[in-house]
Order: C-alpha cells, then sequence, then structure tokens
C-alpha cells in the first residue's frame, strides 16, 4: 500500500524541506513530495518531531559484532549487514584488506554467490583495500601480502566476483601503478589512493591515469607539507577527487577534519568508518585479518606497534559528530555519508539519495541526529529502543 510520511524535516537530494509529506509507493520506492497545504488523502505515518534522511552509504567497512569479511562467512557477512542497520547504514562494500590471492579471491566468490540475499544493508559491491600497498605506510595491513600491481591477477578476481569488485585501494608510487589505474578505471572499478609514501607527483600522476578517491585522508600517509609535498597535499589540491574521512575523533583531529572539508567542500568528502569487528562490541581482544588487536576507549590498536587499526565507528555516529563539532549543518554532513559515498562508487541511481522513483531506504531521525528507525524499500527493520 502507498503511504506518505510526515514529518518536521526532509533531507531531499538537491533540497531541504520543512514540513510536508514524502510518498513511498506500494513497490518500495520513492514518490512525490507534498507541501503542508496539499495534504495527501492516503495513509500518513506520522512523525512530527523528527527528521527523515537517506539510509547511509559506508563504502570502507571490514566487520561489526564480531564478524569480519575476511572471516569468509556468508553467515556472518550477513550478520554485518543487519547490524548496519542499527548503524543507519542501508547500503555498503564489504572491504577486504592486504591477504594472500586465494582468501582474495574466495571472497570474491563468496559475495558473488550470495549478493541479493543480505537480510539487512544491501550489498553494493565489493572493497579492495590493498594488496598494492607500501610497507612504510602498511598501518594494519598485512605487510607480507604486499606487492606491485597485477592487472592480470586483479582481473582473476574481478572476475570471481561477477563485476562486483567495485573499489580497489592502492599505493601510487609502486611500479607500474599509473598503467594498473589506467586499466581498472575503464573496466569501471574506482582507484583510491592510500596506505602509501608517495610524493605529491606521483599521487597526482595517479589522479590523471584515473584514480577518483584518496583512502582514509591523513591515515596511512606521511603529512601534509609546505616544503616537500606529499600524497596528502595531492588530496588537498586535486579538485574533484573525493577524499574519504574517519571522524570518530581519534583518527584525525576536529582542526585537520574542519581543514579538508573547508579545503575540498563537502560535495568531496566521502565519510567512511573504516570499522572492524569490534564494532559494536565491548572493549577487549579481536583480530584484524591475521593481526592481534585491542579495542580501548573507543579505539582499536594493533598489539605489537600500536597503530590504529581501523576503527570500532558506526556511519550515523560519524555524522553527528560532524555537527556537534559545529563543523557543518546536518544537511552537509548528511550529504557526506549518503550521496557523496553513493556517487562516488558509481551505484548513486542505487541508493545515496531521497529521489522519485528509487528505492525508499531511509533513517528517521530525532533533531540531535541520534536514529529513531532506519527503513529498507519502504519497510521499517530497526527501530531504537
Amino acid at each position: 500500500m502507498t503511504y506518505y510520511l510526515h514529518a518536521d524535516k526532509f533531507f531531499l537530494e538537491n533540497q531541504t524541506e520543512w514540513g510536508g509529506f514524502l510518498e513511498v509507493t506500494s513497490d518500495g520506492h520513492f514518490g512525490r513530495y507534498l507541501s503542508e497545504q496539499d495534504r495527501p488523502t492516503s495513509k500518513i505515518i506520522d512523525y512530527s518531531g523528527k527528521w527523515i534522511a537517506p539510509g547511509l552509504v559506508d563504502t570502507h567497512i571490514h566487520g561489526l559484532l564480531a564478524e569480519d569479511v575476511m572471516k569468509l562467512n556468508w553467515a556472518g557477512i550477513d550478520r554485518i549487514s543487519q547490524g548496519l542497520l542499527q548503524a543507519g547504514v542501508t547500503s555498503w562494500l564489504p572491504t577486504t584488506i592486504t591477504a594472500d590471492r586465494e582468501a582474495l579471491t574466495q571472497v570474491c566468490e563468496l559475495i558473488a554467490a550470495h549478493q541479493g540475499r543480505e537480510s539487512g544493508a544491501k550489498i553494493q559491491g565489493i572493497h579492495f583495500e590493498g594488496p598494492f600497498f607500501t610497507p612504510e605506510h602498511a598501518g594494519a595491513e598485512n605487510r607480507k601480502y604486499m606487492t606491485d600491481p597485477d592487472l592480470v591477477q586483479f582481473k582473476r578476481w574481478f572476475d570471481a566476483s561477477h563485476g562486483l569488485l567495485r573499489k580497489i585501494s592502492l599505493a601510487p608510487e609502486r611500479a607500474g601503478s599509473a598503467d594498473f589505474i589506467r586499466a581498472a578505471a575503464n573496466m569501471g572499478v574506482v582507484v583510491s589512493l592510500g596506505h602509501s609514501s608517495a610524493s605529491y607527483d606521483q599521487a597526482m600522476a595517479g589522479v590523471e591515469a584515473g584514480a577518483t578517491m584518496f583512502t582514509h585522508t591523513y591515515n596511512g600517509m606521511p603529512p601534509l607539507s609546505h616544503h616537500e609535498p606529499t600524497i596528502t597535499n595531492a588530496a588537498f589540491a586535486a579538485r574533484l577527487v573525493t577524499d574519504e574521512l574517519i571522524c570518530d575523533g581519534h583518527h584525525v583531529s576536529q582542526s585537520a577534519i574542519r581543514a579538508l572539508i573547508q579545503a575540498k567542500g563537502c560535495e568531496h568528502i566521502c565519510l567512511i568508518t573504516d570499522c572492524m569487528e569490534a564494532g559494536m562490541m565491548p572493549d577487549g581482544d579481536y583480530i584484524l585479518g591475521e593481526l592481534p588487536v585491542y579495542v580501548k576507549d573507543g579505539m582499536a590498536r594493533l598489539k605489537q606497534g600500536d597503530n590504529l587499526a581501523g576503527s570500532v565507528l558506526l556511519l550515523k555516529d560519524a555524522v553527528k559528530h560532524l555537527v556537534d563539532w559545529e563543523i557543518v549543518r546536518a544537511e552537509d554532513a548528511i550529504m557526506m555519508a549518503s550521496y557523496v559515498p553513493a556517487k562516488s562508487i558509481n551505484r548513486l541511481a542505487q541508493c545515496g539519495s531521497i529521489k522519485p522513483d528509487k528505492a525508499a531506504d531511509f533513517l528517521v531521525l530525532n533533531p540531535d541526529l541520534t536514529l529513531a528507525e532506519t527503513y529498507l524499500d519502504g519497510v521499517s527493520r530497526y527501530r531504537a529502543k
């Protein structure tokens, strides 16, 4: 049955509306928006005092609820998809880490065999974080599997994924990177630059070859320099690329977040979590890939080396942080966690905004940006207690 949502505010794709009614069709898609003066005669679900926002899109997430993509278990991946509804996420890219070739092949085969059967947030593709990284900025990635880009092997992974391999992060200074980036981009794969020691020139060569993103900007790369420009400088300077950003209060300082957003504009910032299996779990010991991790005080760190090891951030909290820190307005924070990530992976037709004929994946928010309810295809799937 077609129904209408009534709420105090609607974050539509191109404008924010106060009050009114948003149509959700019987087949689970968005319809038209009506003003307060055009009250419909059909069924109305009243969310007075609430805000309606598009479902969030997490394009860089490894795990949640003690599950990890690299555990190669569909039940576990599906559990992540269910848990993500509590994080306000309705679409996501299961994200790998640097691992041996066979494990990465198995990830591709597993998700390709089950995609569309997930019971929670929708899988929009696969993100390979590695293995074409530089050991110097490995972070929590396993150095022993890092290699130069291998297009033949990458095509094998792409075929194993049935075309679901949608994004790859790599270091642009590795031998053969420019040719690899060009070829991957021509395959329709989004290339993001990170875990890298690249100079500004090397990074910009990667951008000109076809890379369109930077991976968790600031993290896994040398710092911004006014004398010897680095890949971080390139993330600031490249005009039309999109920069991933982790806004958990640990990975990047508020002042650095503010500087990047002011330099690039909200439309070029993609909020991500980089969440690992400890997300939504208590402090304690965990694993990221093959590496032992401990979680304490909201931070995940390697037991050996004490590097940050992903995060335990939920995307809804990244949105709230940016507004609470008075860095951006609510509509811009929401855009950076929905429209921008969807656009960055070429899936804007499927997710990322409230627009007629798109799947009615949306959130009901309280005015303080806490999550009240999550809908998939026009059906309520999670309600906060």
